[in-house]
């Protein structure tokens, strides 16, 4: 580790903070979600909804008058609430022109880059700091439809993140929030914000990329307190402390996000790393999406051994306050990642090439098949010490998969990542790519072997068949889960 990670990250007073040469008032927009701007504004982007069609216009001729009062609604609300929100009067402005004139247009399918490209929350990773945020767009796993969302959110960045982001996790793009309130098309199992969701004309270069920490950890928190009661699993005290504890799981997971994230840029990628606009068999994502989490487990297992190192030599200097809480973190994150994606990932969402519930299944049947992680006496149980190797051996076998692949043609890239895939799942009994795929559609173009993956290549095994009959009610009831509801 650098010796820039764990110095101490200087963020502020606790109310009022220097954000570059600018003065934020953190208590200017706090309890924002009450004023009657905001309630406003939110209703009338409920309405608009009601009216706009799936690429966001309001076709209707008849409907138009009434659209333009409800974009005049937004509008002031906009403006009404901009002194509250002084760090993004750009942006708030440029969203008042783009909402003008969308309705001076007639309500065709709206642009909204001008304010897009002026919004900039990468700019502002101050903890506490609030954004507004009204754009026309769809929710990543929530609303596929291009209508108008609103939303209030909150910035997570405690010192240690912003000492690790400083150092060896430099990742400008990244920014974690906390939801306060929104419309619909977050009342969802959507947990980010990302730029290429909003409608525009072009696209342009994007500068940042969100996820909302206090989403995925009350949902992590509902879901694996009831499945380590399912199961019978003795959680150690520190997972424990997990569940009981938000704000701990937020900071957790915002660690566990920064290394995640960065990681599609970085490795030896035989591919485009964030696969835009490539069709491929869904496995490949499975191991992408594993691979980015397994960085994040292995980089959170070197910074706890050099941390706890340091801390047991008498000769070195004690820990900082940022170093404890890194330490801290940096063992949690390891929890967060194996039961996040056994428990949660594994069975969430239909059996159609579900990519993330086959990275879960991967991992739990990893683990298993090292004897790391044993069910019996119908009851899971973990040899906790020997976790983190095991762990970072399967991150090692995806990275030497990536490695090697450089170096093969894309189809032979895609064989061998089946051949280690069924090396620890198995296979639809009916899948031809088991078998063996037709020598015609090995020589033909690459549609032919995508066409030939199984919605459900790779089904439940009967532990998760079991436990996703007592769990599916879990899961399905964090559907728009916020902190509160934790």
């Amino acid at each position: 580790m650098s010796s820039n990670t764990m110095t101490d990250a200087i963020i502020g007073e606790p109310e009022v903070l220097e954000d570059g040469a600018t003065t934020v008032d953190l208590a200017l927009a706090a309890g924002v979600e009450s004023d009657a701007a905001w309630l406003r504004l939110k209703e009338s982007a409920i309405a608009l909804q009601s009216l706009q069609v799936k690429d966001g216009s309001v076709p209707g001729a008849s409907d138009h008058a009434q659209a333009s009062t409800l974009v005049d609604a937004i509008a002031e609300s906009i403006e009404a609430l901009a002194p509250r929100f002084p760090h993004e009067a750009e942006y708030l402005a440029a969203s008042v022109v783009d909402f003008r004139r969308w309705q001076a247009e007639g309500f065709g399918v709206p642009d909204f880059l001008d304010s897009l490209v002026a919004f900039q929350p990468q700019r502002h990773r101050i903890d506490g700091i609030r954004h507004l945020v009204v754009f026309p767009m769809y929710t990543q796993n929530g609303s596929t439809d291009r209508h108008v969302e609103a939303l209030v959110v909150e910035t997570i960045w405690p010192e240690f993140i912003g000492a690790l982001e400083a150092g060896d996790y430099s990742n400008k793009l990244f920014v974690s929030l906390r939801l306060v309130d929104f419309t619909p098309g977050y009342d969802t199992n959507s947990a980010v914000l990302f730029p290429e969701t909003v409608a525009m004309r072009e696209i342009p270069t994007f500068t940042w990329g969100a996820i909302f920490q206090d989403r995925e950890a009350a949902r992590y928190r509902r879901v694996v307190r009831a499945a380590s009661e399912i199961t019978k699993l003795e959680l150690p005290a520190d997972a424990a402390a997990l569940l009981d504890d938000q704000q701990l799981a937020e900071r957790t997971f915002v660690m566990w996000d920064i290394i995640h994230d960065r990681t599609h840029m970085r490795g030896d990628l035989p591919f485009d790393p964030f696969m835009i606009k490539q069709r491929m068999p869904f496995f490949l994502y499975s191991l992408e999406e594993l691979r980015c989490d397994l960085t994040a487990f292995r980089e959170s297992v070197r910074i706890e051994r050099e941390l706890r190192a340091k801390a047991a030599d008498e000769s070195a200097e004690p820990l900082s306050e940022t170093e404890a809480q890194t330490l801290e973190h940096a063992k949690l994150v390891q929890y967060a990642v194996i039961f996040d994606r056994i428990f949660r990932f594994a069975i969430t969402g239909s059996r159609v090439r579900n990519y993330d519930g086959l990275g879960g299944q991967l991992l739990f049947a990893w683990l298993h098949q090292k004897h790391v992680l044993d069910w019996t006496d119908v009851s899971l149980s973990f040899d906790w010490d020997a976790v983190p190797d095991a762990v970072v051996e399967l991150g090692d076998a995806i990275d030497e998969l990536y490695w090697n692949s450089i170096d093969r043609p894309k189809t032979v890239h895609w064989l061998a990542a089946y051949d280690l895939v069924t090396s620890v799942v198995t296979p639809n009994p009916a899948s031809v790519w088991a078998e063996g795929l037709p020598r015609e559609v090995l020589a033909g173009p690459p549609k032919g072997y995508t066409d030939l993956v199984m919605d459900d290549e790779f089904p439940l095994s009967m532990f998760y068949e079991a436990l996703d009959k007592k769990m599916k009610p879990v899961i399905e009831s964090t559907v728009g889960i916020t902190a509160e509801d934790a």
